[in-house]
C-alpha cells in the first residue's frame, strides 16, 4: 500500500499507457471507481473524488489535476458514483470530455451542475445506446435494490454500462443486485472481457441507515460464473466503515466454486493490464 500511485504520477501513467488492440489497462480508484485506458482513449467510471463524507481513503487525485479524459461515466445519481463537485470541475477543466449517464438523469444533472446539456449523452436499457468512432456503450438496467424508473419518462434511474472500445468489452454494473433477466442480457453481449461489480451486500442494519444495498459476495460469484468474463473485478467494499465488506470472502468463495476463474483484487492506484490477444 506504500507504493500507491496518486495525483500527477497516476494520471501520467494512465495517459502514457500504450495499449494495443484487444488490450486494456485500468486503475481502481476505490469504491466502484475506475480509470481505464483502451483503444487510444481514457475513460473515468464512477469516480468518487470529493473529500470528507466519512470516507476511509482520500481520493487518489483532485478533480483539478485531471486532464486528457475523453469519457466520464456515472451509473446513478449518488455522490460516490456521480460526484457533482468533481463533475463540475472536470467539465470546466476538460471542455471536450463527454459525460455518459442514465438518460433519465441527464437534464436534471445538467441543470444542477450548470453544464451544457449538449455534453451529456444519455443511455437507457433497451432504447438508447451511444457510439462514436472510439467507443460503443450499451445500457443494462441496474437494480439498486430495485429497478426504479423515472416517473415521467419511464427510463431507468440506475444503469450498468457495457463498454466496447479498442477490441475489448467491459461491463461496469454500477450499484446492482442480480434480478431476473440480468444474466440473459449479459449473455447476449458475450464475450465480456472484464466485469466490475459491487460485493458489499445488503441487510436490515444498512437499510435502516438509508444505505441502499447491492449484491452479496455470494451473488456476485454466481453472476460471474454465469457470464464467465475473462477477468472479474469486485469493488464497492472499501470506502465507508458502515457499508464495507471483505473481498477475501469473495475470492475464497470463488476459489471454492471455480478456481480457474481469473479475479483481480488489489490496491487502489495499481496498474492492471489485460489483453484478449491470442
Amino acid at each position: 500500500m506504500d507504493n500507491i500511485k496518486s495525483g500527477k504520477e497516476l494520471l501520467d501513467e494512465a495517459l502514457s499507457a500504450s495499449v494495443g488492440h484487444g488490450g486494456v489497462c485500468f486503475w481502481w480508484l476505490g469504491q466502484l471507481g475506475y480509470l481505464v485506458r483502451a483503444g487510444g482513449v481514457t475513460i473515468l467510471i464512477d469516480a468518487y473524488l470529493s473529500r470528507g463524507h466519512s470516507r476511509l481513503h482520500e481520493p487518489l487525485f483532485e478533480p483539478e489535476e485531471l486532464h486528457g479524459i475523453d469519457y466520464i461515466f456515472g451509473s446513478h445519481d449518488h455522490l460516490d458514483h456521480i460526484d457533482s463537485v468533481a463533475w463540475k470541475v472536470m467539465a470546466q477543466k476538460m471542455p471536450d470530455a463527454k459525460f455518459i449517464l442514465p438518460s433519465a438523469l441527464a437534464q436534471a444533472v445538467s441543470e444542477r451542475l450548470q453544464i451544457p446539456r449538449s455534453r451529456f449523452y444519455g443511455v437507457n436499457d433497451g432504447t438508447l445506446s451511444y457510439s462514436d468512432d472510439n467507443i460503443k456503450v450499451t445500457a443494462i438496467a441496474s437494480a439498486h435494490e430495485s429497478l426504479d424508473r423515472d416517473d415521467v419518462s419511464g427510463e431507468y434511474l440506475y444503469t450498468g454500462f457495457v463498454i466496447e472500445c479498442g477490441g475489448v468489452r467491459l461491463y461496469h454494473s454500477g450499484d446492482n443486485v442480480v434480478y431476473e433477466g440480468l444474466i440473459t442480457k449479459l449473455l447476449a453481449l458475450m464475450p465480456i472481457d472484464i466485469m466490475f461489480f459491487p460485493i458489499n451486500g445488503r441487510d436490515a442494519r444498512r437499510y435502516r441507515m438509508g444505505l441502499i444495498g447491492n449484491m452479496t459476495y455470494q451473488e456476485a460469484v454466481d453472476m460471474v460464473l454465469a457470464v464467465k468474463p475473462a477477468l472479474a473485478v469486485p469493488g464497492h467494499y472499501d470506502m465507508f466503515a458502515s457499508n464495507s465488506a471483505d473481498p477475501a470472502d469473495f475470492t475464497d468463495y470463488m476459489s471454492a466454486k471455480a478456481p480457474r476463474q481469473a479475479v483481480w483484487v488489489g490496491s487502489r492506484g495499481e496498474k492492471v493490464e489485460y489483453s484478449n490477444a491470442k
